[in-house]
């Protein structure tokens, strides 16, 4: 799973999320940091009012967690989400000694990234793609 640090530069770097059922999440600066939730039809969903999307837990009533607006969760991407979000910038994924490294072309040059689990890795790439399309 993509790191909590990762995650947080990913959204200060200005990627959107777009909530769906599957997506992962954590809540952070609530006590609830090492907790990811998962967005379901059944028990987490995204609620469409008037003022913002709101993320619902239904049902829940172990805690006091009824309704949260959505830039209060913190998106934490899969490793099929990450690779579809690098497009076709992504070359390739490899393992090597250290853990994994992706291959992307960013800038006109292929670039590697590289981090302990494939989601880090890929999440880094995106990282770098994000901040030059926004720079």
């Amino acid at each position: 799973m993509i790191s909590l640090a990762l995650a947080v530069e990913l959204r200060a770097a200005g990627l959107v999320w777009k909530p769906a059922p599957g997506d992962r999440f954590a809540i952070p600066d609530r006590d609830l940091d090492d907790d990811v939730f998962v967005l379901s039809n059944m028990t987490i969903e995204v609620h469409q009012l008037p003022e913002g999307p709101m993320i619902g837990f239904n049902g829940t009533t172990e805690w006091a967690l009824d309704d949260l607006e959505q830039d209060e969760a913190l998106w934490l991407p899969r490793e099929d989400q990450l690779r579809e979000l690098l497009g076709g910038t992504f070359r390739r994924l490899e393992r090597d000694a250290d853990g994994y490294r992706v291959v992307a072309a960013i800038g006109g040059a292929e670039t590697v990234f590289g981090a302990g689990s494939a989601e880090d890795a890929y999440g880094h790439a995106l990282l770098r793609l994000v901040t030059a399309a926004t720079t």
